[in-house]
């Protein structure tokens, strides 16, 4: 796999994570989209998942732009 498909992939859930409203339904995008990029970076898809899921959670309380 290239480099251009793997960050449409990792970015792709990210970037829908901004649609969505709702704490728990950010903390699912960012979890799927942790899993790719944990996957595809580390070869650890479950850490990818907690962490993405907890960005997730946590970035409209850190006041990210993006997730309001």
């Amino acid at each position: 796999m290239t480099v251009r498909p793997i960050l449409i992939l990792t970015a792709l859930p990210l970037l829908l994570s901004a649609c969505v409203t709702g704490d728990g339904n950010r903390a699912l995008v960012g979890a799927a989209g942790g899993a790719v990029a944990g996957e595809v970076l580390f070869d650890n898809a479950v850490g990818g998942a907690v962490v993405g899921g907890l960005a997730g959670l946590a970035c409209d309380d850190l006041g990210v732009r993006a997730c309001r």
